[in-house]
């Protein structure tokens, strides 16, 4: 079986917990896993320095939902289509997993989507500086992750780092392929 069928069978029957957001933003991205021409692929982004949030940070395209959506799959595919203009058509959704509160103030839903054929992207300059695509395996590798004890808001957290790229992967964007990597690791 191969790996996008067992995701989707997983997520089909995962409880994923969801986090009340109360004066907290409501907020989703995509985990955009590609078809690439050697393997699976992970579509992060580089943000730019001229976004609100994250600066020059490597993420999911997503951000805050719209009063209008329902779901976070609505959100995932709006704010992928707006920043790397990827058409919504492109994405066969697999399911939404945990949320997370962030400590800037976020509760974000992380939703993982398959795309069989990446069509042509087109960047919104002023949000996202750089498409990065990174083969799926290399999260799997243990000795590529790492990760940091910090204080946020006076509570000890595990902060996960991933090696693949010439600029870490880390954050709530770790958090998400960490709990993704485990999922598939699981029996």
């Amino acid at each position: 079986m191969d790996t996008i069928d067992r995701l989707r069978k997983k997520l089909a029957r995962y409880e994923r917990r969801v986090v009340a957001a109360g004066s907290l933003t409501k907020s989703a991205v995509l985990i955009p896993i590609v078809k690439g021409a050697s393997g699976l692929e992970l579509l992060l982004t580089k943000r730019t320095d001229r976004v609100e949030h994250h600066k020059g940070q490597i993420s999911f395209p997503g951000g805050a939902c719209d009063p209008a959506e329902i779901t976070p799959s609505e959100t995932a595919l709006r704010e992928s289509q707006e920043e790397i203009g990827l058409p919504p058509s492109a994405v066969s959704l697999l399911g939404p997993m945990d949320d997370i509160q962030t400590p800037s103030g976020f509760i974000i839903t992380p939703v993982v989507g398959y795309i069989e054929t990446l069509p042509p992207l087109h960047l919104n300059a002023d949000e996202v500086a750089e498409v990065v695509l990174v083969p799926f395996e290399k999260f799997f590798d243990d000795t590529l992750r790492r990760s940091k004890s910090r204080e946020v808001e006076g509570k000890i957290v595990e902060v996960f780092f991933y090696d693949v790229w010439k600029e870490p992967v880390w954050g709530a964007t770790a958090l998400f392929v960490k709990r993704l990597v485990d999922l598939l690791k699981s029996p």
